[in-house]
C-alpha cells in the first residue's frame, strides 16, 4: 500500500496542473500585501472609523495577522477553484491519458487504489492551504510587523497578539478539513467522466450555487441551509472568535466530515461498479 501511495504522490506531484495553485498563491499573496502595504491601513481606518469618536486605538492593528486574515477569505471561492483544479484530473485523467486499464491490473484491489489516489488528493489539498498559511503570514508579518488582531463580526472582537499564533494554527487546520469537502466532491465528480474539465467545472458550479444559497437571507431558503455543505466553511473563521465556539466548531467539523465520508462512499460505489474500457 505504501509503494501505491508513492506512486501516485509522486504522479500527482509530476504534473504541472499540480504546481498552478502554488505558483498563483506565490504571484497573487505578495501582491495583495504589497498593495495594502502601500495602502497604508486605509482598511482599519475604514473599520475602525465609526468608533475612533468613542475608543482610543492603540499599537499596530494593521499587522501581518490582520492581512493574513484577511487573505483567509480566499477560502471562499479562489482556494476551493485550485483544489478542483487537481482533485478533478484524479480519476478522469487517467481516463483521458487512456492509463485507466493499465492501472488496474496491478495486483492491488480498486478499492486500494481508489484510496490511495484518495490521501494523495487530500494531501495535495493540504499542502496548498499549508503554502497559503506560510507565504501570507510569513510575508505579512515581515512587511507589516505583529499586534493584536482586529476582528470585524457581529462585534468587533480585538485578540491580542499572544495568542494569535495558536489561533492562527487552529484556523488553518479547520480551512484544510473545510478543503477537504471541496477536494472530495471534485474526486467524486472525477470519477464520472472521462474529461477533467467537468469536474472543475461541475464543482465550481456546486460551491458559488450553495454560495450564494448560503448567503442569501431569505425564509424561504433557511430551511435548506443546514443541508448545503458550504454553510459550514466559515468554521476557520471560528478560531477567531472570544472565546472559541469549541461546541459549535465540533458539530460543523461533524458535519463536513459527514459530507467528506460520503463523496468518499459514492466516489467508491461508482468506481467499483464502472466498467473501465480505456
Amino acid at each position: 500500500m505504501n509503494t501505491i501511495l508513492r506512486n501516485e504522490l509522486l504522479k500527482t506531484y509530476l504534473k504541472w496542473r499540480t504546481y498552478i495553485g502554488f505558483i498563483a498563491i506565490a504571484v497573487l499573496v505578495p501582491l495583495v500585501e504589497i498593495a495594502l502595504k502601500l495602502e497604508g491601513g486605509g482598511m482599519v481606518r475604514r473599520m475602525t472609523r465609526d468608533l475612533s469618536q468613542d475608543f482610543f486605538f492603540v499599537g499596530n492593528l494593521f499587522n501581518g495577522y490582520f492581512v493574513t486574515y484577511f487573505i483567509m477569505n480566499s477560502l471562499w471561492v479562489h482556494v476551493p477553484f485550485l483544489i478542483a483544479l487537481v482533485a478533478g484530473d484524479q480519476l478522469a485523467g487517467e481516463a483521458t491519458g487512456g492509463t485507466f486499464r493499465l492501472m488496474l491490473i496491478r495486483p492491488a484491489s480498486r478499492t486500494k487504489i481508489l484510496l490511495m489516489k484518495y490521501v494523495a488528493t487530500l494531501f495535495y489539498a493540504f499542502s496548498l492551504v499549508l503554502f497559503l498559511a506560510v507565504v501570507s503570514l510569513s510575508l505579512g508579518l515581515y512587511l507589516f510587523g505583529g499586534g493584536d488582531l482586529l476582528v470585524a463580526g457581529k462585534v468587533l472582537t480585538i485578540l491580542p497578539q499572544t495568542q494569535l499564533p495558536l489561533r492562527m494554527l487552529i484556523a488553518f487546520g479547520l480551512a484544510t478539513w473545510s478543503m477537504w469537502c471541496v477536494a472530495s466532491l471534485a474526486y467524486l465528480f472525477s470519477s464520472l467522466v472521462e474529461n477533467a474539465i467537468g469536474p472543475i467545472v461541475g464543482t465550481m458550479t456546486v460551491i458559488i450555487v450553495f454560495f450564494i444559497l448560503s448567503n442569501i437571507q431569505i425564509e424561504f431558503f433557511e430551511s435548506i441551509k443546514p443541508y448545503l455543505f458550504t454553510t459550514y466553511f466559515n468554521i476557520w473563521q471560528m478560531a477567531f472568535e472570544d472565546p472559541i465556539p469549541w461546541q459549535t466548531i465540533a458539530q460543523h467539523g461533524g458535519v463536513l466530515g459527514g459530507f467528506i465520508i460520503g463523496f468518499y462512499a459514492v466516489t467508491w460505489y461508482i468506481f467499483v461498479k464502472k466498467d473501465v474500457l480505456s
